[in-house]
């Protein structure tokens, strides 16, 4: 990628509560962020990775805990740069303001501090991609054993309970056949 195609690859970045935008950045002038503004009206509130393709350009937008991370990208760098620098972004804001701090602020009251933050992410994602690429392949693979060990629990798990419930169906099969035996006993002696 060219210099110029570099620096024009990550365009617009914002973070929002809900649908009040609480800090945004960019260099460049255009419609995106109307377009970006538009699409956030329109995604579900619940914690998932969203993206929308429209002119060249990708809109992608992480929402979690109530609060929208979102990017605006050439289409041309694909989704790996744009989906590490919302992560990036999102780690950092909640570090900053989690626990309840941005839950009351007012629209844009964050563009001075927050601004020149997506500003820096923006940077380091376009200038680094070689590394935010590795670092995709780490998380996948993670995500990858945290899967099949998940699958390993729940497969013992359920063997567990099988377990468990033949335990449990063996002592009733104990518990009746003692039962059983006793008036049987109890006969014979009366007998004899």
């Amino acid at each position: 990628m060219g210099q110029d195609q570099n620096q024009r690859s990550l365009i617009y970045a914002f973070v929002s509560r809900g649908t009040v935008i609480l800090a945004e950045y960019t260099e460049f002038s255009g419609n995106f962020n109307t377009i970006a503004f538009q699409c956030l009206q329109k995604l579900p509130a619940s914690n998932n990775k969203f993206t929308y393709n429209c002119d060249g350009h990708t809109f992608n937008y992480l929402v979690d805990n109530g609060f929208t991370y979102c990017v605006v990208a050439d289409e041309s760098i694909g989704r790996q740069v744009p989906v590490a620098f919302l992560e990036r972004v999102k780690d950092d804001f909640v570090a900053k303001y989690g626990g309840g701090k941005a839950a009351t602020v007012a629209a844009n009251s964050l563009n001075k501090e927050f601004g020149s933050k997506l500003k820096e992410h923006m940077q380091y994602c376009v200038e680094h991609p070689e590394e935010i690429s590795k670092l995709a392949k780490v998380k996948a693979q993670v995500s990858e054993v945290k899967d099949v060990m998940m699958e390993n629990i729940e497969k013992r798990l359920h063997r567990c309970t099988a377990n468990c419930s033949l335990y449990t169906c063996l002592i009733k099969v104990r518990l009746q056949a003692s039962l059983y035996v006793v008036p049987k006993a109890k006969k014979q002696k009366d007998v004899t």
